[in-house]
């Protein structure tokens, strides 16, 4: 398991803990940055320095419901757009011919914003913790199963909303049945842990309307719950196994998180761990 810090000497304002803090995490989250400012590495370098104060300014209010790793891609996110919104608009005030500016928050694309953890109107946040703990319960079963293509279909079903037929051809299944009985397996292993948890019931009305291959579970916006919590995200030192020649057939799932899914969490992690972002580029086209 990858090191974690200890929150409350982070809180404490611990010089050491914060020091392991930036020998730890700082790798991946320049080789993020780096990708999000288009290869500049001197903003890259200025948003993690403010990454690095925002986590610091922002850990008394650090939220349990993520893990650390989350806590700070999500201020290196907020800060890269912060960056990319600055260079946009130093470059509409640079041309002197034009006079109407847009909307802030359309110089970034919305897809980039950082969504609402939970959108569902009818769920309490109750409800939707919950949702995320058996979430992570289940995909940790199907990544501990070494069930890869199963995980990148589920994904593929639920985070990015991918019809049946298209998930068919796409990972060359039998037929459309076959998908619709791995999601149907899903959601009834979803109904199973949420039954097996405190207010789990609050959930189960809403998993099973999901069962007829649509209904209320889409309608919770899964797959922006999905993203916010990254929940299919490998941990770090199975990143490590897989590019050292383990995990066999885990391929098939990262060739759909990190190609279709675009997860920049974990290629971030794997610049850093390789070194090489170009190597790391070449293995991904054989996925």
């Amino acid at each position: 398991m990858s090191w974690q810090p200890d929150i409350a000497r982070l809180q404490a304002r611990d010089d050491e803990e914060w020091c392991q803090v930036e020998e730890h995490f700082a790798g991946r989250l320049l080789a993020y940055a780096q990708r999000r400012t288009g290869g500049d590495v001197q903003a890259a370098e200025d948003v993690l320095q403010e990454t690095m104060l925002g986590a610091v300014r922002g850990i008394q209010n650090f939220n349990k419901a993520y893990t650390f790793e989350q806590y700070l891609f999500g201020i290196v996110r907020n800060r890269s757009i912060d960056y990319l919104r600055r260079r946009k608009l130093s470059t509409l005030m640079g041309d002197e011919e034009r006079d109407d500016f847009p909307d802030l928050d359309a110089f970034v694309d919305q897809a980039d914003t950082p969504s609402a953890i939970i959108r569902g109107e009818e769920l309490t946040d109750r409800a939707g913790e919950l949702f995320v703990d058996i979430l992570r319960a289940w995909v940790g079963e199907t990544w501990e199963a070494r069930e890869f293509q199963r995980l990148a279909v589920l994904e593929a079903l639920f985070a990015a909303g991918w019809r049946n037929r298209d998930v068919w051809r796409h990972f060359e299944l039998r037929d459309e049945t076959a998908v619709a009985g791995i999601k149907f397996r899903a959601i009834k292993r979803l109904q199973a842990l949420a039954a097996t948890m405190g207010s789990g019931n609050e959930l189960l009305r809403y998993l099973a309307s999901a069962e007829d291959g649509g209904g209320r579970m889409l309608d919770m916006d899964v797959g922006a719950i999905w993203a916010q919590h990254q929940v299919s995200c490998p941990p770090r030192t199975d990143l490590e196994v897989f590019l050292a020649g383990g995990l066999e057939g885990a391929g098939v799932f990262l060739g759909f998180h990190l190609v279709q899914r675009g997860c920049e969490n974990c290629r971030a992690n794997l610049d850093d761990i390789s070194g090489d972002p170009q190597a790391i580029d070449a293995l991904i086209e054989t996925l």
